[in-house]
């Protein structure tokens, strides 16, 4: 608008136009922009759910009959669903930075229930998924691109053994005027390192305490009260860059876990005559109060027994869904309704202790369906690997290296007997019936049970034992009822201990389960391979 002296006149005001053949069209108006993409790519949300103990997440996962992806319903007002950011049709790509979109629908849900009080959930809008469907977008790459190339940049999970040498292994560097800020120097092969650490690492936190908020003297505390172990989540300096680039938290249920102190275990039972001889009870603990599913009573030679089963155990999964916060009479009718056959999956409450520390859930890292290709220690110690020659790198300790030495007569190679559980033996990757490749670089396949334990016993404070799993012709028992086998193993103080022990063979006759000329030794352990109905060890 314009004024003028005969009142107010309507005067339209245009940018003026000039011309550069230099410097081109310098009209904002006729600038020529590209047209704008006709297939934008969908930007998927993050939402982080977390729950209390004994609270559900406050929303329904249903699956599209005749269609791809799982859709959320029913959020739930002032649920965990709701703050976390979940809204009703929202399509789950993502549990915990793993792909779901083509996973079958009960698959899904075990995997959301086995990770206990906090999830991760990437999703997007249904309108968005319908149109990333219809322009046949890979919903994978969409995820992916999302975290960028976070999925080879994560925190770790690294579960610290104090050597009595070497210690952790670790120096704590602290950044000056900086609270909360610790990087982390390691020993070159010590325990740190081996458990995973990196040099220069930064520290999120020790045992579950979270250490941002820390002076240097409350951390050092911490880490003098762990006198034999400490579980650390640390992440690399580039790692931590791409998680703040594309925001997303430096937890420990998206790191990579390495290695950690307890393992759950599956055993598979079928139903004998008298059932699976064990009792399910319904416990309240003494400290914390907590309501418990153990299992108690187990009998001697029953299926339960047979499977591993052991008194205490808590009861984590019912045929891989996750139960331990459920009604014990549900727990009860699980059981029941798998008729002839059941699996649980148990830790003891030591374990559980354990992860609780950690504000873990003991499920989070477990996949049942790979349960015997695990790389790390169930909750008796066993330890499950895939096949394949493996290096064991063990510490010496006060009680030695924690494992046995066996051998079959005039048969060659050396195998592995028991494994403490919790020593170092176990916690490198031991496994009872491993055969000995290589001490310290030394090839011992045709060495004899006194040479190789004499090259054990030489090693001073660690112990590099190269390993692989028994031959088909090396199994136990697999010569037929008729043969004869004997193994002879020794303790730790034969392997590392204080004592020089002479291994003895004793006779052992699988047959007529007669033992001839039988000795005693305060220092010796003798193991039998049985027949084929055996089928394992027997003492």
């Amino acid at each position: 608008m314009k004024y003028s002296n005969t009142g107010i006149e309507d005067v339209m005001e245009y940018p003026r136009f000039t011309f550069n053949p230099k410097e081109g069209i310098d009209n904002p108006a006729l600038v020529i922009s590209d047209d704008p993409d006709p297939n934008p790519c969908p930007v998927p949300r993050l939402c982080q759910l977390k729950r209390a103990e004994g609270q559900g997440f406050g929303f329904v996962l249903r699956g599209v009959q005749g269609k791809r992806g799982h859709v959320i319903r029913e959020v739930e007002p002032h649920s965990p669903a709701e703050v976390g950011g979940l809204r009703d049709g929202q399509r789950v790509l993502e549990v915990n930075q793993e792909y779901v979109d083509n996973m079958e629908f009960p698959e899904l849900l075990r995997k959301i229930q086995r990770c206990g009080l906090r999830v991760f959930l990437l999703v997007l809008r249904e309108e968005e998924y319908e149109q990333a469907v219809s322009w046949c977008l890979d919903l994978q790459e969409v995820a992916r691109s999302n975290r960028g190339d976070n999925h080879d940049h994560k925190a770790r999970l690294c579960h610290v053994t104090r050597n009595p040498v070497q210690g952790l292994g670790i120096t704590i560097r602290h950044v000056q005027g900086q609270k909360g800020m610790y990087y982390l120097s390691t020993l070159t092969a010590g325990p740190a390192e081996r458990a995973g650490v990196r040099n220069g690492d930064k520290l999120i936190w020790v045992n579950g305490v979270t250490v941002a908020n820390l002076t240097f003297s409350a951390l050092n505390k911490i880490f003098k009260r762990s006198s034999i172990h400490v579980t650390l989540l640390v992440i690399d300096r580039e790692s931590e860059s791409v998680c703040i680039k594309r925001r997303i938290p430096v937890v420990a249920d998206l790191a990579e876990c390495l290695s950690l102190a307890h393992r759950p275990k599956t055993m598979d039972l079928v139903q004998g005559p008298d059932g699976y001889g064990f009792l399910l009870r319904q416990e309240k603990l003494r400290v914390s109060g907590r309501i418990v599913h153990l299992l108690r009573e187990v009998e001697a030679g029953s299926p339960a027994a047979q499977a591993g089963v052991e008194d205490g155990d808590l009861v984590l999964a019912i045929n891989g869904e996750a139960v331990e916060t459920a009604a014990h009479e549900l727990i009860v009718h699980k059981i029941r309704e798998s008729g002839q056959s059941v699996s649980l999956t148990t830790i003891t409450l030591k374990g559980r202790d354990y992860y609780r520390q950690l504000d873990l859930s003991p499920l989070l890292f477990y996949d049942e369906d790979i349960k015997e290709a695990q790389n790390g220690p169930d909750d008796r110690g066993n330890l499950l690997y895939p096949t394949g020659p493996r290096l064991c790198v063990l510490d010496r300790e006060a009680v030695g290296f924690g494992f046995n030495l066996c051998c079959a007569p005039d048969k060659p190679g050396t195998f592995i007997g028991q494994v403490a559980s919790g020593g170092s033996g176990q916690r490198a990757g031991l496994l009872r019936g491993d055969a000995i490749v290589e001490v310290d670089g030394q090839n011992v396949e045709d060495r004899s049970l006194e040479e190789v334990g004499a090259l054990v016993k030489a090693g001073l404070t660690t112990l590099k034992l190269l390993v692989r799993e028994r031959t088909e012709g090396e199994h136990l028992g697999r010569n037929g009822p008729q043969e004869t086998q004997v193994f002879v193993e020794a303790t730790d103080a034969f392997l590392g201990g204080k004592h020089d022990v002479t291994p003895t063979i004793i006779q052992y006759n699988s047959t007529e389960r007669h033992i001839e000329n039988l000795q005693t030794f305060c220092l010796l352990k003798i193991i039998f391979i049985c027949d084929a109905n055996d089928g394992d060890l027997g003492s």
